[in-house]
Protein backbone atom coordinates (compact mmCIF):
# COMPACT_ATOMS: atom_id res chain seq x y z
CA UNK A 1 0.00 0.00 0.00
CA UNK A 2 1.34 3.38 -1.07
CA UNK A 3 1.74 6.11 1.37
CA UNK A 4 -0.66 8.16 -1.00
CA UNK A 5 -3.33 5.56 -0.20
CA UNK A 6 -2.67 5.71 3.52
CA UNK A 7 -3.84 9.65 3.51
CA UNK A 8 -7.05 10.61 4.88
CA UNK A 9 -6.82 13.61 2.84
CA UNK A 10 -5.81 12.44 -0.29
CA UNK A 11 -9.88 11.73 -1.20
CA UNK A 12 -11.05 14.64 0.28
CA UNK A 13 -8.72 17.20 -2.58
CA UNK A 14 -11.38 15.85 -4.79
CA UNK A 15 -13.72 18.54 -5.10
CA UNK A 16 -16.67 16.09 -6.31
CA UNK A 17 -15.58 13.59 -3.36
CA UNK A 18 -15.47 16.95 -0.74
CA UNK A 19 -18.98 18.09 -1.94
CA UNK A 20 -20.47 14.24 -1.17
CA UNK A 21 -18.74 13.80 2.06
CA UNK A 22 -20.05 17.24 3.41
CA UNK A 23 -23.64 16.55 2.26
CA UNK A 24 -23.40 13.19 4.17
CA UNK A 25 -22.47 14.37 6.89
CA UNK A 26 -25.34 16.91 7.19
CA UNK A 27 -27.82 14.17 6.42
CA UNK A 28 -26.14 11.66 8.66
CA UNK A 29 -26.32 14.55 11.55
CA UNK A 30 -29.93 15.10 10.98
CA UNK A 31 -30.29 10.94 10.97
CA UNK A 32 -28.71 10.91 14.40
CA UNK A 33 -30.46 13.46 15.79
CA UNK A 34 -34.13 11.89 14.85
CA UNK A 35 -32.73 8.38 16.07
CA UNK A 36 -31.72 10.10 19.81
CA UNK A 37 -34.95 12.08 19.88
CA UNK A 38 -37.08 9.31 19.05
CA UNK A 39 -35.36 6.93 21.30
CA UNK A 40 -35.44 8.98 24.25
CA UNK A 41 -39.01 10.03 23.86
CA UNK A 42 -39.38 6.26 23.97
CA UNK A 43 -38.18 6.34 27.47
CA UNK A 44 -40.07 9.27 28.52
CA UNK A 45 -43.38 7.80 27.15
CA UNK A 46 -42.87 4.04 28.57
CA UNK A 47 -40.12 3.62 30.60
CA UNK A 48 -39.32 0.61 28.63
CA UNK A 49 -35.41 -0.43 28.15
CA UNK A 50 -37.44 -2.99 25.31
CA UNK A 51 -39.13 -0.42 23.89
CA UNK A 52 -36.45 1.69 23.67
CA UNK A 53 -34.13 -1.04 22.26
CA UNK A 54 -36.80 -1.32 19.32
CA UNK A 55 -36.57 1.96 18.07
CA UNK A 56 -33.03 0.96 16.80
CA UNK A 57 -34.45 -1.96 15.37
CA UNK A 58 -37.25 0.43 13.30
CA UNK A 59 -34.10 2.25 12.23
CA UNK A 60 -32.05 -0.40 10.94
CA UNK A 61 -34.65 -3.25 9.96
CA UNK A 62 -35.28 -1.46 7.03
CA UNK A 63 -31.85 -2.25 5.96
CA UNK A 64 -32.38 -5.91 6.44
CA UNK A 65 -35.29 -6.09 4.37
CA UNK A 66 -34.62 -3.27 1.71
CA UNK A 67 -31.04 -2.85 1.07
CA UNK A 68 -29.98 -5.85 -1.30
CA UNK A 69 -33.27 -5.15 -3.91
CA UNK A 70 -32.08 -1.25 -3.50
CA UNK A 71 -28.52 -2.55 -4.43
CA UNK A 72 -29.77 -4.10 -7.42
CA UNK A 73 -31.64 -0.64 -8.57
CA UNK A 74 -28.37 0.98 -7.87
CA UNK A 75 -26.54 -1.15 -10.34
CA UNK A 76 -29.30 -1.02 -13.05
CA UNK A 77 -31.02 2.45 -13.01
CA UNK A 78 -30.23 5.83 -13.02
CA UNK A 79 -29.07 6.75 -9.57
CA UNK A 80 -29.51 10.61 -9.20
CA UNK A 81 -33.46 9.84 -9.71
CA UNK A 82 -33.72 6.60 -7.29
CA UNK A 83 -31.48 9.08 -4.28
CA UNK A 84 -33.70 11.88 -5.33
CA UNK A 85 -37.10 9.84 -5.04
CA UNK A 86 -35.78 8.19 -1.60
CA UNK A 87 -34.88 11.61 0.08
CA UNK A 88 -38.32 13.32 -1.27
CA UNK A 89 -40.68 10.36 0.27
CA UNK A 90 -38.22 10.81 3.70
CA UNK A 91 -38.95 14.36 3.60
CA UNK A 92 -42.99 14.07 3.73
CA UNK A 93 -41.95 11.28 6.37
CA UNK A 94 -40.39 12.93 8.87
CA UNK A 95 -42.43 15.98 8.43
CA UNK A 96 -45.47 14.34 9.39
CA UNK A 97 -43.67 12.75 12.02
CA UNK A 98 -42.59 16.11 13.35
CA UNK A 99 -45.86 17.37 13.11
CA UNK A 100 -47.21 14.89 15.63
CA UNK A 101 -44.83 15.13 17.99
CA UNK A 102 -45.60 18.98 18.24
CA UNK A 103 -48.85 18.00 18.10
CA UNK A 104 -48.50 15.73 21.44
CA UNK A 105 -50.03 12.61 19.30
CA UNK A 106 -46.64 10.83 18.81
CA UNK A 107 -46.96 7.60 20.81
CA UNK A 108 -45.20 4.69 20.81
CA UNK A 109 -46.73 3.57 17.59
CA UNK A 110 -46.82 5.75 15.63
CA UNK A 111 -43.30 6.39 16.90
CA UNK A 112 -41.79 3.17 15.68
CA UNK A 113 -44.42 3.37 12.63
CA UNK A 114 -42.59 6.62 11.10
CA UNK A 115 -39.42 5.80 12.13
CA UNK A 116 -39.17 2.45 10.33
CA UNK A 117 -40.66 4.38 7.23
CA UNK A 118 -38.04 6.82 7.07
CA UNK A 119 -35.61 3.91 7.52
CA UNK A 120 -37.05 2.47 4.43
CA UNK A 121 -35.95 5.72 2.44
CA UNK A 122 -32.74 5.38 3.99
CA UNK A 123 -31.73 1.58 2.98
CA UNK A 124 -33.27 2.45 -0.43
CA UNK A 125 -30.91 5.55 -1.19
CA UNK A 126 -27.91 4.07 0.91
CA UNK A 127 -26.15 1.65 -1.94
CA UNK A 128 -26.74 4.20 -5.09
CA UNK A 129 -25.19 7.11 -2.43
CA UNK A 130 -22.39 4.98 -1.31
CA UNK A 131 -20.95 3.59 -4.64
CA UNK A 132 -21.57 6.95 -6.37
CA UNK A 133 -19.00 8.42 -3.60
CA UNK A 134 -16.61 5.78 -4.29
CA UNK A 135 -16.78 6.44 -8.05
CA UNK A 136 -15.96 9.82 -7.30
CA UNK A 137 -12.42 8.69 -6.18
CA UNK A 138 -9.02 6.69 -7.80
CA UNK A 139 -8.69 2.81 -6.84
CA UNK A 140 -5.77 3.11 -4.59
CA UNK A 141 -7.98 5.89 -2.72
CA UNK A 142 -10.90 4.17 -2.07
CA UNK A 143 -9.79 2.35 1.68
CA UNK A 144 -9.44 6.26 2.50
CA UNK A 145 -12.43 7.53 1.06
CA UNK A 146 -14.63 4.75 2.74
CA UNK A 147 -12.58 5.71 6.30
CA UNK A 148 -13.49 9.76 5.39
CA UNK A 149 -17.07 8.86 5.17
CA UNK A 150 -16.88 6.66 7.99
CA UNK A 151 -15.56 9.23 9.64
CA UNK A 152 -18.37 11.92 8.59
CA UNK A 153 -21.11 8.95 9.69
CA UNK A 154 -19.11 8.88 12.88
CA UNK A 155 -18.95 12.42 13.28
CA UNK A 156 -22.45 12.78 12.65
CA UNK A 157 -23.39 10.31 15.54
CA UNK A 158 -21.22 12.07 18.14
CA UNK A 159 -22.75 15.72 17.20
CA UNK A 160 -26.22 14.85 16.02
CA UNK A 161 -27.22 13.50 19.75
CA UNK A 162 -25.52 15.70 21.66
CA UNK A 163 -26.94 19.03 19.73
CA UNK A 164 -30.19 16.86 19.81
CA UNK A 165 -30.19 16.48 23.65
CA UNK A 166 -30.39 20.17 24.25
CA UNK A 167 -33.12 20.86 21.48
CA UNK A 168 -34.87 17.97 23.15
CA UNK A 169 -34.60 19.15 26.80
CA UNK A 170 -35.61 23.10 25.75
CA UNK A 171 -37.71 22.83 22.58
CA UNK A 172 -38.92 18.82 22.46
CA UNK A 173 -39.02 16.26 20.20
CA UNK A 174 -40.68 17.60 17.81
CA UNK A 175 -38.56 20.46 16.99
CA UNK A 176 -35.17 17.69 16.66
CA UNK A 177 -37.32 16.44 13.97
CA UNK A 178 -38.28 19.52 12.16
CA UNK A 179 -34.17 19.92 12.40
CA UNK A 180 -33.94 16.69 10.30
CA UNK A 181 -36.30 17.34 7.95
CA UNK A 182 -33.70 20.15 6.72
CA UNK A 183 -30.91 17.67 6.54
CA UNK A 184 -32.80 15.64 4.28
CA UNK A 185 -33.14 18.82 1.75
CA UNK A 186 -29.69 19.56 1.99
CA UNK A 187 -28.40 16.29 0.74
CA UNK A 188 -31.19 17.05 -2.50
CA UNK A 189 -28.81 19.72 -3.19
CA UNK A 190 -25.59 18.07 -3.04
CA UNK A 191 -27.33 15.66 -5.36
CA UNK A 192 -28.78 17.93 -7.97
CA UNK A 193 -25.00 19.80 -8.21
CA UNK A 194 -22.99 16.50 -8.36
CA UNK A 195 -24.89 13.68 -9.52
CA UNK A 196 -24.08 10.72 -9.06
CA UNK A 197 -22.07 8.82 -12.95
CA UNK A 198 -24.43 7.26 -14.96
CA UNK A 199 -23.94 4.09 -15.93
CA UNK A 200 -21.85 2.48 -18.71
CA UNK A 201 -24.32 1.90 -21.37
CA UNK A 202 -23.84 -1.71 -22.58
CA UNK A 203 -25.75 -3.49 -25.25
CA UNK A 204 -26.72 -6.72 -22.95
CA UNK A 205 -30.59 -6.97 -21.61
CA UNK A 206 -31.41 -4.93 -18.45
CA UNK A 207 -31.24 -6.96 -15.30
CA UNK A 208 -34.79 -7.39 -13.78
CA UNK A 209 -34.78 -6.94 -10.16
CA UNK A 210 -35.32 -10.35 -8.99
CA UNK A 211 -32.62 -11.97 -11.59
CA UNK A 212 -30.23 -8.98 -10.38
CA UNK A 213 -31.25 -10.04 -6.77
CA UNK A 214 -30.59 -13.56 -7.05
CA UNK A 215 -27.32 -12.44 -8.93
CA UNK A 216 -26.09 -10.75 -5.73
CA UNK A 217 -26.60 -13.31 -3.38
CA UNK A 218 -25.38 -15.53 -6.24
CA UNK A 219 -21.87 -13.80 -6.10
CA UNK A 220 -21.99 -13.38 -2.23
CA UNK A 221 -22.16 -17.39 -1.59
CA UNK A 222 -19.39 -18.38 -4.17
CA UNK A 223 -16.99 -14.93 -3.26
CA UNK A 224 -15.03 -17.05 -0.18
CA UNK A 225 -13.41 -12.83 -0.15
CA UNK A 226 -16.88 -11.86 0.09
CA UNK A 227 -18.64 -13.80 2.30
CA UNK A 228 -15.79 -14.06 5.28
CA UNK A 229 -16.25 -10.55 5.13
CA UNK A 230 -19.93 -10.57 5.58
CA UNK A 231 -20.03 -13.49 8.01
CA UNK A 232 -17.73 -11.76 9.56
CA UNK A 233 -19.68 -8.44 9.91
CA UNK A 234 -23.08 -10.24 10.87
CA UNK A 235 -21.26 -11.23 14.34
CA UNK A 236 -19.19 -8.22 15.11
CA UNK A 237 -22.37 -6.20 14.70
CA UNK A 238 -25.27 -8.81 16.27
CA UNK A 239 -22.96 -8.78 19.51
CA UNK A 240 -22.26 -4.94 19.51
CA UNK A 241 -25.46 -3.84 18.90
CA UNK A 242 -25.96 -4.54 22.59
CA UNK A 243 -24.26 -1.54 23.95
CA UNK A 244 -26.06 0.91 21.67
CA UNK A 245 -29.41 -0.65 22.02
CA UNK A 246 -29.38 -0.65 25.51
CA UNK A 247 -27.54 2.47 25.90
CA UNK A 248 -30.69 4.80 26.86
CA UNK A 249 -31.47 2.62 29.45
CA UNK A 250 -27.93 2.52 30.61
CA UNK A 251 -28.28 6.61 30.60
CA UNK A 252 -31.46 6.43 32.52
CA UNK A 253 -31.90 3.67 35.03
CA UNK A 254 -27.74 3.15 35.63
CA UNK A 255 -26.08 6.57 35.73
CA UNK A 256 -29.33 8.49 36.33
CA UNK A 257 -28.74 10.93 33.08
CA UNK A 258 -31.29 13.40 31.37
CA UNK A 259 -31.76 13.84 27.85
CA UNK A 260 -28.87 15.81 26.89
CA UNK A 261 -26.67 13.17 29.06
CA UNK A 262 -27.99 10.18 26.77
CA UNK A 263 -27.04 12.44 23.94
CA UNK A 264 -23.01 12.88 25.57
CA UNK A 265 -23.19 9.19 26.03
CA UNK A 266 -24.14 8.97 22.33
CA UNK A 267 -21.68 11.52 21.58
CA UNK A 268 -19.12 9.86 22.98
CA UNK A 269 -19.35 7.38 20.96
CA UNK A 270 -19.06 9.07 17.72
CA UNK A 271 -16.09 10.79 19.25
CA UNK A 272 -13.92 8.21 19.52
CA UNK A 273 -14.77 6.64 16.13
CA UNK A 274 -13.83 10.45 14.52
CA UNK A 275 -10.30 10.29 16.57
CA UNK A 276 -9.76 6.90 15.46
CA UNK A 277 -10.73 7.28 11.97
CA UNK A 278 -8.30 9.86 11.42
CA UNK A 279 -5.35 7.52 11.86
CA UNK A 280 -7.14 4.39 10.99
CA UNK A 281 -5.46 3.91 7.52
CA UNK A 282 -1.96 3.98 9.07
CA UNK A 283 -3.08 1.81 11.85
CA UNK A 284 -4.49 -0.90 9.24
CA UNK A 285 -1.34 -0.89 7.32
CA UNK A 286 0.77 -1.76 10.86
CA UNK A 287 -1.34 -3.91 12.26
CA UNK A 288 -3.01 -5.24 9.51
CA UNK A 289 -6.34 -6.36 8.86
CA UNK A 290 -6.65 -9.30 11.39
CA UNK A 291 -4.62 -8.00 14.27
CA UNK A 292 -6.63 -4.68 13.90
CA UNK A 293 -10.27 -6.42 14.27
CA UNK A 294 -9.13 -8.45 16.96
CA UNK A 295 -8.07 -5.46 19.07
CA UNK A 296 -10.97 -3.90 18.19
CA UNK A 297 -13.43 -6.57 19.34
CA UNK A 298 -11.53 -7.34 22.74
CA UNK A 299 -11.63 -3.01 23.17
CA UNK A 300 -15.28 -3.05 22.62
CA UNK A 301 -16.31 -5.76 24.71
CA UNK A 302 -14.40 -4.49 27.62
CA UNK A 303 -16.57 -1.29 27.35
CA UNK A 304 -19.59 -3.23 27.43
CA UNK A 305 -18.33 -4.44 30.34
CA UNK A 306 -17.33 -1.15 31.64
CA UNK A 307 -21.09 0.03 30.73
CA UNK A 308 -22.57 -2.70 32.97
CA UNK A 309 -21.13 -2.32 35.94
CA UNK A 310 -19.68 0.92 36.27
CA UNK A 311 -22.22 3.56 37.94
CA UNK A 312 -19.77 6.81 37.30
CA UNK A 313 -20.84 8.46 34.24
CA UNK A 314 -17.17 10.39 33.98
CA UNK A 315 -15.68 6.73 33.65
CA UNK A 316 -18.40 5.63 31.21
CA UNK A 317 -17.94 8.86 29.16
CA UNK A 318 -14.28 7.39 28.82
CA UNK A 319 -14.82 4.10 28.12
CA UNK A 320 -17.04 4.94 25.27
CA UNK A 321 -14.92 7.18 23.25
CA UNK A 322 -12.67 4.37 23.10
CA UNK A 323 -15.35 1.98 21.91
CA UNK A 324 -16.59 4.31 19.66
CA UNK A 325 -12.77 3.95 18.07
CA UNK A 326 -12.75 0.41 18.91
CA UNK A 327 -16.43 0.16 16.59
CA UNK A 328 -15.06 2.64 13.78
CA UNK A 329 -11.52 0.46 13.40
CA UNK A 330 -13.28 -2.82 12.80
CA UNK A 331 -16.42 -2.03 10.65
CA UNK A 332 -14.88 0.36 8.55
CA UNK A 333 -12.04 -2.40 7.99
CA UNK A 334 -15.05 -4.47 6.57
CA UNK A 335 -16.66 -2.18 4.70
CA UNK A 336 -13.75 -1.49 2.81
CA UNK A 337 -12.67 -5.01 2.50
CA UNK A 338 -16.17 -5.62 0.97
CA UNK A 339 -16.41 -2.17 -1.82
CA UNK A 340 -12.43 -3.24 -2.62
CA UNK A 341 -13.63 -6.66 -3.36
CA UNK A 342 -16.73 -6.47 -5.87
CA UNK A 343 -16.16 -5.95 -9.34
CA UNK A 344 -18.04 -3.22 -10.58
CA UNK A 345 -21.37 -4.76 -11.72
CA UNK A 346 -22.20 -6.14 -8.54
CA UNK A 347 -20.29 -3.42 -6.46
CA UNK A 348 -23.83 -1.60 -5.10
CA UNK A 349 -25.22 -4.98 -4.30
CA UNK A 350 -21.89 -6.04 -2.53
CA UNK A 351 -22.77 -2.79 -0.25
CA UNK A 352 -25.98 -3.67 -0.17
CA UNK A 353 -25.02 -6.74 1.50
CA UNK A 354 -22.37 -5.31 3.67
CA UNK A 355 -25.31 -2.90 5.33
CA UNK A 356 -27.80 -6.07 5.20
CA UNK A 357 -24.72 -8.22 7.44
CA UNK A 358 -24.02 -5.19 9.55
CA UNK A 359 -27.68 -3.14 10.54
CA UNK A 360 -29.46 -6.17 9.81
CA UNK A 361 -27.77 -8.02 12.20
CA UNK A 362 -27.83 -4.79 14.43
CA UNK A 363 -31.77 -4.33 14.05
CA UNK A 364 -32.37 -7.90 15.08
CA UNK A 365 -29.64 -8.29 17.52
CA UNK A 366 -30.93 -5.02 18.91
CA UNK A 367 -34.16 -6.21 19.68
CA UNK A 368 -32.85 -9.56 21.30
CA UNK A 369 -30.52 -7.56 23.17
CA UNK A 370 -33.15 -5.58 24.64
CA UNK A 371 -35.60 -8.70 25.64
CA UNK A 372 -32.15 -10.15 27.40
CA UNK A 373 -32.21 -7.15 29.70
CA UNK A 374 -35.99 -7.13 30.04
CA UNK A 375 -35.43 -10.92 31.54
CA UNK A 376 -31.94 -10.56 33.13
CA UNK A 377 -30.99 -7.02 33.89
CA UNK A 378 -28.83 -4.65 31.83
CA UNK A 379 -25.51 -5.92 33.55
CA UNK A 380 -25.92 -9.60 32.51
CA UNK A 381 -27.24 -8.67 28.83
CA UNK A 382 -24.18 -6.40 28.31
CA UNK A 383 -21.82 -9.08 30.16
CA UNK A 384 -23.40 -12.01 27.78
CA UNK A 385 -23.03 -9.85 24.63
CA UNK A 386 -19.42 -8.97 26.11
CA UNK A 387 -18.33 -12.65 25.60
CA UNK A 388 -20.22 -13.27 22.24
CA UNK A 389 -18.19 -10.55 20.83
CA UNK A 390 -14.26 -11.47 22.23
CA UNK A 391 -15.49 -15.07 20.93
CA UNK A 392 -16.48 -13.77 17.19
CA UNK A 393 -12.41 -13.15 17.08
CA UNK A 394 -11.77 -16.71 16.44
CA UNK A 395 -13.35 -16.46 13.60
CA UNK A 396 -10.59 -15.57 11.84
CA UNK A 397 -9.42 -19.07 11.50
CA UNK A 398 -12.29 -20.27 9.11
CA UNK A 399 -12.77 -16.52 7.86
CA UNK A 400 -9.90 -14.76 7.17
CA UNK A 401 -10.00 -11.23 5.35
CA UNK A 402 -7.97 -9.45 2.79
CA UNK A 403 -8.71 -6.75 1.11
CA UNK A 404 -9.40 -7.72 -3.14
CA UNK A 405 -6.70 -7.49 -5.29
CA UNK A 406 -6.70 -5.21 -8.63
CA UNK A 407 -7.09 -8.33 -11.29
CA UNK A 408 -10.00 -9.91 -8.82
CA UNK A 409 -12.50 -6.45 -9.59
CA UNK A 410 -11.44 -5.67 -13.21
CA UNK A 411 -13.45 -6.23 -16.25
CA UNK A 412 -11.71 -8.42 -18.65
CA UNK A 413 -12.09 -7.52 -22.87
CA UNK A 414 -13.83 -10.38 -24.00
CA UNK A 415 -12.16 -10.88 -27.57
CA UNK A 416 -14.11 -14.37 -28.39
CA UNK A 417 -16.91 -14.37 -30.00
CA UNK A 418 -19.93 -16.60 -29.67
CA UNK A 419 -20.42 -19.47 -32.53
CA UNK A 420 -23.57 -19.63 -32.67
CA UNK A 421 -25.55 -19.90 -36.03
CA UNK A 422 -29.07 -18.57 -34.64
CA UNK A 423 -29.36 -15.78 -31.79
CA UNK A 424 -31.33 -16.80 -28.78
CA UNK A 425 -34.24 -14.51 -27.21
CA UNK A 426 -33.20 -13.13 -24.30
CA UNK A 427 -35.66 -15.11 -22.03
CA UNK A 428 -34.59 -18.62 -23.95
CA UNK A 429 -32.82 -20.91 -21.79
CA UNK A 430 -31.55 -22.93 -19.20
CA UNK A 431 -28.26 -22.82 -21.55
CA UNK A 432 -25.71 -25.56 -21.10
CA UNK A 433 -22.29 -24.69 -22.32
CA UNK A 434 -19.21 -26.73 -22.97
CA UNK A 435 -15.78 -26.74 -23.04
CA UNK A 436 -13.61 -29.29 -24.45
CA UNK A 437 -10.37 -29.89 -22.86
CA UNK A 438 -7.24 -32.28 -25.02
CA UNK A 439 -4.63 -32.05 -22.35
CA UNK A 440 -1.08 -33.63 -22.82
CA UNK A 441 -0.86 -37.42 -21.53
CA UNK A 442 0.36 -37.16 -17.55
CA UNK A 443 -0.56 -34.31 -16.55
CA UNK A 444 -4.47 -34.90 -15.51
CA UNK A 445 -4.23 -34.19 -12.00
CA UNK A 446 -2.59 -30.97 -12.42
CA UNK A 447 -4.89 -30.08 -14.87
CA UNK A 448 -7.84 -31.25 -12.57
CA UNK A 449 -6.48 -28.56 -9.97
CA UNK A 450 -6.30 -25.64 -12.19
CA UNK A 451 -9.88 -26.02 -13.84
CA UNK A 452 -11.34 -26.83 -10.48
CA UNK A 453 -10.84 -23.20 -9.27
CA UNK A 454 -13.00 -21.89 -12.30
CA UNK A 455 -15.82 -23.23 -10.56
CA UNK A 456 -16.28 -20.31 -8.21
CA UNK A 457 -15.95 -17.82 -11.00
CA UNK A 458 -18.61 -19.78 -12.91
CA UNK A 459 -20.98 -20.30 -10.06
CA UNK A 460 -20.33 -16.82 -8.95
CA UNK A 461 -21.14 -15.09 -11.91
CA UNK A 462 -24.39 -17.35 -13.08
CA UNK A 463 -23.98 -20.96 -13.26
CA UNK A 464 -26.67 -22.98 -11.86
CA UNK A 465 -24.24 -26.17 -12.17
CA UNK A 466 -20.90 -26.69 -13.11
CA UNK A 467 -19.23 -29.93 -13.60
CA UNK A 468 -15.61 -31.62 -14.89
CA UNK A 469 -16.29 -34.99 -17.11
CA UNK A 470 -13.45 -37.40 -18.75
CA UNK A 471 -14.21 -38.72 -21.73
CA UNK A 472 -14.10 -42.69 -20.99
CA UNK A 473 -12.37 -43.38 -24.70
CA UNK A 474 -9.45 -40.87 -24.17
CA UNK A 475 -8.18 -40.08 -21.27
CA UNK A 476 -6.47 -37.07 -22.38
CA UNK A 477 -9.67 -35.43 -23.27
CA UNK A 478 -11.85 -33.73 -20.85
CA UNK A 479 -15.56 -31.50 -20.88
CA UNK A 480 -16.09 -28.63 -18.81
CA UNK A 481 -20.24 -27.92 -18.63
CA UNK A 482 -22.05 -25.19 -16.83
CA UNK A 483 -25.52 -24.45 -16.70
CA UNK A 484 -26.91 -20.89 -16.79
CA UNK A 485 -30.79 -20.11 -16.51
CA UNK A 486 -31.16 -18.39 -19.32
CA UNK A 487 -29.62 -16.90 -22.36
CA UNK A 488 -29.69 -13.01 -21.19
CA UNK A 489 -27.90 -14.34 -18.24
CA UNK A 490 -25.40 -16.16 -19.84
CA UNK A 491 -24.91 -13.15 -21.89
CA UNK A 492 -24.13 -11.22 -18.74
CA UNK A 493 -21.89 -13.94 -17.58
CA UNK A 494 -19.94 -13.70 -19.72
CA UNK A 495 -19.43 -9.45 -19.46
CA UNK A 496 -18.82 -10.40 -15.28
CA UNK A 497 -15.45 -12.29 -16.29
CA UNK A 498 -12.20 -10.19 -14.45
CA UNK A 499 -8.70 -10.18 -15.57
CA UNK A 500 -8.49 -13.05 -12.72
CA UNK A 501 -10.86 -15.09 -14.45
CA UNK A 502 -8.80 -14.95 -17.28
CA UNK A 503 -5.16 -15.34 -16.15
CA UNK A 504 -7.11 -18.49 -14.84
CA UNK A 505 -8.67 -19.45 -17.88
CA UNK A 506 -4.84 -19.33 -19.42
CA UNK A 507 -3.31 -21.39 -16.70
CA UNK A 508 -6.05 -24.00 -17.76
CA UNK A 509 -5.56 -23.86 -21.41
CA UNK A 510 -1.93 -23.96 -20.70
CA UNK A 511 -2.20 -27.44 -20.03
CA UNK A 512 -3.47 -27.98 -23.96
CA UNK A 513 -1.75 -30.53 -26.36
CA UNK A 514 0.24 -28.19 -28.93
CA UNK A 515 -1.95 -26.93 -31.81
CA UNK A 516 -5.30 -27.94 -29.69
CA UNK A 517 -7.46 -25.28 -28.88
CA UNK A 518 -10.31 -25.31 -26.28
CA UNK A 519 -13.98 -26.09 -28.18
CA UNK A 520 -16.99 -24.23 -26.67
CA UNK A 521 -20.76 -25.55 -27.82
CA UNK A 522 -23.71 -23.73 -26.41
CA UNK A 523 -26.85 -25.72 -26.32
CA UNK A 524 -30.35 -24.39 -25.51
CA UNK A 525 -33.14 -26.05 -23.70
CA UNK A 526 -35.78 -27.96 -26.10
CA UNK A 527 -37.87 -30.00 -23.53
Amino acid sequence: MTSASNSLWSPLRLPAFRARWLGSAIYFIGNAMQVMAASWLMVELTGSSFLAALVQTAVFLPMFLLALPAGVLADTMDRRRLILIALGVQVGIVVVLSVFALAGWAGPVALLTFTFAAGCCTAILSPAWNTSVADAVPREDMPQAITAMSIAWNSARALGPAVAGLVFAWLGAGSVFALAVLSSVALVQVVRRWPPAPHAKSPLPPERLWSGTVAGLRYARHSPLILAQLLRTVAYSGAGSALWALLPAIAAQQLQLGAAGFGNLMGCLGGGAVAIGLVLGKLRARLGLERLVAIGCVVFAAVMLVAAYVRMPAIVFVALTVGGAAWMAVMATFNTATQTSAPPWVRSRAVALHTVSALGSFAIGSAFWGAVSGIAGLPAALSIAAIVMVGGVFLSRWLPLRIGATLEVTPAVLWEELMVKDQPLPGDGPVAVEIGYRIRAGESRAFLLAVGQLRASRRRDGANFWRVYRDLQDPTRYLERFIVSSWAEYLHQRSRSTLADEELENRVRAFLREGETAHISHFIAEL
